[in-house]
């Protein structure tokens, strides 16, 4: 039987799938469609590397099956983003119709080149989770920024010019990054920015091309003009003007400068009619009239081009799934019959998140280097041997850099005859390692004739920017159909784009869901991996906690004269480098992720399966911002000070918390920085706990560890003294006529309801305690959230004794003081258990030490304040609240009759947690995913982590957490439920590492635990 001609690898499989079923618009386990029947037309497409390829596709066939087949020609999973581009017969340039046959839509498609271009820009690049897509939409980048379409400052033009040069020669070197930026031009004169180029250049040694392509993405994202395509329209005064579509809405320009912007959400429909574009805006009560706007421009044509345009990318970013078609009409149709076809943004990262496929490994390599054809899979024949479709022998060497791919037969994933590995790539930090074993193909291939000695080793042409085009043989898989034809390459030996050179290691792969293997999620399942999430999600909510103080307070109070200079001076000194390390923090554990994940082939060679570098480095750069931490005291003793001395000041502050933004009481948010320490020593336990100490990530945890411990340690006293402060700055503001609360050497001990028996029965109270007295008060009937004080209990000298006899009242006690004596019934035993425990502490810390006076009724303190023209103790009202503010809890303990510790307080501050879930109602069908905060008792929902201020809130105290039973019919891992009375709640986390942390920190605030339930024996709670 004779041998089968051994073929080359084309693009898809140097990428390290030989024959990949992988493309953008299957579902799992989907073969690509089969091509129609019929005469095959064949299609030119550059793609962003500037390389030109052939497709050959049937003359009936659809858009969308063109795109299917160059998706499939690169793996690229994540194809939505992406478009066909061509000039129609109006000279414009306008995307090709998925719906639409192909033949329909090019008048000579022989003649017509199409531009695969990058088609929908979000809004954050960390959403595209394939690195191949990140490359992709830099080549984007690199091409928008070179003929001036992404236009920015000369600082930011520099820097992304920094990053590109560094992914495509490698580190800094002077001469050679001086010699390469005279022969290449980035960007529109680029001659006096060269210094500058260089000057970035050189603060990015030992950044990697994947991690040069995200920090470019990074820089690009900012800018006002990323992913903007002007269309040119006139208003109705007839100025010149450009609209615009991004992920927002549409958008209107005057040169380079958005002067307006319509939201999708204030947009109620869009409409051409011949030359005019209109934009009906839905009524706003808060703002004049607007109807419907009209803007002209230059032809139906042109208006038609841009509503479709605005159609789609309205169908992307807002739709949760492609939207159905119209029926059609039986008789007449009025109207365009225009729709978006294909996946939306949520069912592209749905499926790439969730589908169990095999990763296709995809490591980005310099692409500027010296490059050997001997590294390529197969040999290159001469371009004169293999001449393509209608070309002959003579002038293949004059072609243009092309390859040519042909539909034909369908070939099984498991068509082991079929398959073939590629070789690795023989480079190493961007250079070819030229010493290197010749490629296996080379070696099995004994008869094939070796190519010519001048055509093994070339060099990049120096006056082109782009990534010439691919040279070996090309013959490939092309929506899962082999090519049979073999057709011309570059006549030149150019290197490889590396969209197309053997960049990777043996272990190419398919992505297929009928292998008999393992299968497994796309992201990792090391219980490391999670810890390290955790470390991102709660320092994304860290930091947006820090720009509480420094933005939105400063902006809300800090403007007004009645505000110190020396308090928002030492607010500004001490939470402003805080912030600013902490974003740098954030971007490099947000990398480090990306990296981690699965965004990168980094993850096969386990160079980024850790995080203890990341921790280390940072906590050593936080030891020189130890100084600001200790700040923290002083600052919240100047704030309260100047409360104190301003009435105005006292209510610009409760004016401040009572926006939607301040979700927890300011002073919490002051003494964030302190709990975040904690936060750190936890996760670093955790994570020395799971490595072994052979693990290569297990050093730096331990030094971490130890670094952060020092520091903790030096605190702890600072921050237990300063969380009393807080709780009783807190607790002040729940009393009606109680000044002098906040005295030195007072300490709250626990808050709750207990029912006093008097003459009238048993009447609802809630009762506070301290280190030397015990107040009893009353809500009432007042339209505020303060409690009147009915009675204070000293404690030196008192007694306490179960009652439950002695008066028939379940879990009752009586207290009995030297002037008073009172009988009070917990709610359960435990509760009693709870609360005869802490006073009997409390007992006996009174009768040992001289603590404050427990005279709280009559107030010693002087009224210093300013004079203010607001009589009484109602502060003069600064601007209208946009929210309600954060609900006391206190007020939510009279509601729900439940009590809390100040330990309990403590642990529910240090056990904070953030991250994304999956929220069901008991009587709903779907889920709902959200950004979960949980702090202070209570878990706050965002749409996502980007939001300013939480959607509602869920305060804990009295919910029982449990696992769904059977019978409640959810069939889903990681469930757990939250309840109370009617009230039920499922919440679905990611894994069982997340699910594991999600209960423990909930379950500690609402499990009373017996070991950890006080904080007030002498040995737990120095003073």
């Amino acid at each position: 039987m004779a041998e089968p001609e051994p073929m080359a690898l084309g693009a898809g499989q140097r990428l390290g799938a030989p024959e990949t079923l992988g493309i953008s618009t299957l579902d799992p386990g989907h073969r690509p469609p089969a091509m129609p029947s019929g005469r095959h037309v064949t299609i030119r497409v550059r793609m962003l590397d500037d390389t030109e390829e052939l497709f050959d596709v049937s003359q009936k066939a659809s858009g969308k099956v063109l795109l299917d087949m160059v998706c499939s020609h690169m793996n690229l999973v994540e194809g939505d983003y992406f478009g066909l581009e061509f000039q129609n017969r109006q000279k414009m340039m306008v995307w090709l119709d998925h719906v639409k046959p192909i033949m329909k839509q090019l008048r000579r498609p022989k003649q017509t080149i199409l531009t695969f271009a990058v088609k929908f820009f979000p809004p954050d690049h960390a959403q595209l989770l394939e690195e191949l897509t990140r490359y992709l939409f830099a080549l984007q980048i690199k091409q928008d920024v070179s003929c001036g379409r992404l236009t920015c400052n000369d600082t930011s033009a520099a820097l992304m010019v920094s990053h590109i040069i560094q992914s495509e020669i490698g580190d800094f070197e002077e001469s050679q990054c001086r010699s390469h930026l005279l022969n290449n031009n980035y960007i529109p004169d680029q001659i006096p920015l060269i210094d500058k180029i260089m000057e970035f250049h050189s603060k990015i040694i030992g950044q990697s091309p994947a991690e040069s392509d995200y920090q470019l993405l990074e820089v690009a994202r900012r800018l006002e003009m990323y992913g903007i395509r002007l269309h040119p329209a006139k208003d109705r005064e007839g100025t010149r003007l450009s609209l615009a579509v991004g992920h927002t809405g549409v958008l209107v320009l005057q040169g380079h400068s958005k002067i307006n912007a319509f939201n999708w959400s204030k947009v109620r429909k869009l409409s051409f009619k011949r030359k005019r574009f209109l934009i009906k805006l839905r009524p706003d009560p808060n703002s004049s009239p607007q109807g419907t706007l009209e803007f002209l421009m230059g032809s139906r044509d042109c208006c038609k081009v841009f509503w479709k345009i605005c159609v789609e990318y309205h169908a992307f970013f807002r739709l949760f799934e492609e939207p159905k078609p119209k029926p059609k009409p039986v008789l007449f149709t009025r109207g365009s019959s225009f729709r978006f076809s294909g996946r939306t943004q949520k069912q592209v990262i749905d499926y790439v998140r969730e589908s169990e496929f095999k990763k296709i490994p995809f490591e980005r390599k310099h692409s500027r280097v010296q490059h050997n054809v001997r590294l390529s899979p197969l040999p290159c024949p001469r371009p004169q041997d293999v001449p393509t479709e209608g070309e002959s022998p003579e002038d293949g060497a004059d072609s243009p850099p092309r390859r040519h791919w042909k539909e034909s037969v369908l070939v099984s994933a498991e068509d082991t005859s079929a398959s073939r590995t590629t070789s690795p790539s023989h480079q190493r930090n961007g250079r070819e390692d030229r010493a290197g074993p010749v490629s296996m193909a080379e070696e099995t291939r004994g008869s094939t004739p070796p190519t010519h000695p001048e055509r093994q080793s070339t060099e990049v042409a120096p006056n082109s920017p782009h990534p010439s085009a691919s040279s070996g043989h090309s013959l490939g898989m092309v929506n899962g159909q082999r090519s049979l034809e073999p057709c011309g390459h570059s006549p030149d030996g150019r290197p490889p784009s590396p969209l197309t050179s053997p960049l990777l290691n043996h272990a190419g792969s398919v992505r297929t869901d009928e292998e008999d293997e393992v299968r497994r999620k796309r992201f990792p399942t090391d219980r490391a991996y999670f810890i390290a999430k955790e470390l991102l999600t709660t320092e994304r909510t860290y930091l947006k906690d820090l720009e509480v103080v420094t933005v939105s307070f400063q902006s809300a109070v800090g403007q007004d004269e009645a505000t110190p200079d020396s308090l928002m001076k030492n607010i500004l000194c001490t939470f402003e480098p805080l912030h600013k390390f902490h974003k740098g923090f954030l971007r490099e554990v947000e990398q480090r992720l990306s990296l981690w994940e699965g965004r990168s082939n980094a993850h096969i060679k386990g160079d980024y399966q850790r995080i203890g570098d990341v921790m280390l480095k940072n906590l050593q750069g936080l030891k020189p911002l130890t100084a600001n931490l200790h700040k923290q005291s002083e600052v919240l003793l100047e704030l309260e000070k100047a409360c104190r001395a301003s009435r105005r000041l006292e209510g610009l502050c409760r004016d401040f918390e009572l926006q939607k933004v301040c979700y927890v009481p300011l002073n919490v948010f002051i003494l964030r920085p302190l709990h975040r320490l904690s936060h750190y020593k936890q996760l670093l336990e955790r994570l020395c706990k799971h490595y072994p100490a052979t693990h290569v990530d297990f050093r730096d945890c331990r030094a971490a560890l130890a670094d952060v411990s020092e520091v903790v340690e030096q605190l702890q006293g600072s921050l237990i003294k300063m969380e009393n402060f807080q709780k009783l700055l807190e607790l002040k503001k729940d009393f009606i006529g109680v000044d002098n609360l906040v005295v030195p050497g007072r300490e709250f001990i626990r808050l709750g309801c207990l029912s006093k028996l008097s003459g009238k029965g048993l009447q609802q109270r809630i009762f506070f305690l301290f280190n030397d007295v015990i107040l009893y008060t009353s809500r009432g009937m007042m339209a505020t959230n303060q409690f009147k004080v009915h009675g204070q209990l000293p404690l030196h000298g008192m007694t306490i004794r179960e009652s439950e006899d002695e008066w028939g009242v379940p879990h009752a006690f009586t207290l009995v003081g030297k002037q008073q004596s009172v009988v009070v019934a917990a709610s359960s035993l435990i509760e009693m258990e709870k609360w005869m425990d802490d006073i009997q502490v409390a007992i006996e810390m009174a009768n040992t030490s001289n603590g404050p006076s427990s005279d709280l009724l009559t107030s010693s303190l002087i009224d210093n304040k300013d004079p203010s023209p607001v009589s009484g103790n109602k502060a003069p009202p600064v601007g209208s609240p946009s929210g309600q503010g954060p609900v006391p809890l206190s007020v939510i303990c009279w509601y729900r009759v439940q009590s809390l510790s100040f330990s309990e307080s403590c642990r529910s501050l240090e056990n904070q947690l953030s991250g994304n879930l999956l929220r069901k109602f008991k009587n709903s069908n779907g889920w709902q995913k959200l950004w979960v905060v949980f702090t202070n008792f209570s878990l706050f929902f965002y749409k996502s982590h980007q939001d300013e201020y939480p959607l509602a809130s869920l305060p804990l105290l009295g919910y029982s957490v449990t696992i769904p039973s059977e019978t409640e019919n959810i069939h889903k891992e990681y469930v757990f439920k939250l309840h109370f009375k009617s009230h039920v709640y499922y919440f679905r986390s990611e894994s069982e590492y997340t699910f594991e942390r999600w209960m423990e920190v909930i379950r500690s605030v609402t499990v009373p635990l017996g070991s950890a339930r006080i904080l007030n024996s002498r040995e737990s709670r120095p003073r």
